[in-house]
């Protein structure tokens, strides 16, 4: 086997390892699904084997949610638990979870597809069918 072809084989076991090793610990940007504006700064982190992710920064609006229902009325966001219970369910895919939209404070079932620069997250209520995507960039 002539050593280009050897290299391209190894270049290719890389990729495939780095798509399969793909994580959603890290710091997303949301994007708002309907305006497309970048929103917030997501960190998201592995506690005890679930993902958790926590607002990290606001990007467009208030950092205090005025507007917001449930438990973000009149809170500092940064630091609120958007994401939990969020586990790995194979093949750069999670749920199991729970999420949080801090504008009107209902809480969803979620699924996440990691891209790895971006990631594809599905909040629904009962089936997934009926949810919405955001997709977020990575950021680090």
């Amino acid at each position: 086997m002539k050593v280009w072809q050897k290299l391209g084989l190894i270049a290719a076991g890389l990729t495939v390892s780095a798509v399969a090793m793909a994580d959603p610990t890290g710091t997303w940007r949301t994007i708002d699904d309907k305006t497309g504006q970048a929103k917030s700064l997501v960190r998201i982190t592995n506690e005890g084997g679930k993902y958790v992710g926590r607002i990290a920064d606001v990007l467009n609006g208030p950092n205090v949610c005025d507007v917001c229902e449930g438990e973000f009325h009149g809170k500092n966001l940064i630091g609120q638990t958007i994401l939990w219970g969020v586990t790995s369910e194979g093949d750069n895919e999670y749920g199991g979870g729970r999420i949080q939209d801090p504008k009107n404070g209902n809480t969803y079932s979620v699924n996440l597809k990691d891209n790895g620069s971006s990631m594809v997250v599905r909040g629904y209520k009962g089936i997934s069918a009926l949810g919405r995507n955001q997709t977020w960039q990575r950021v680090r």
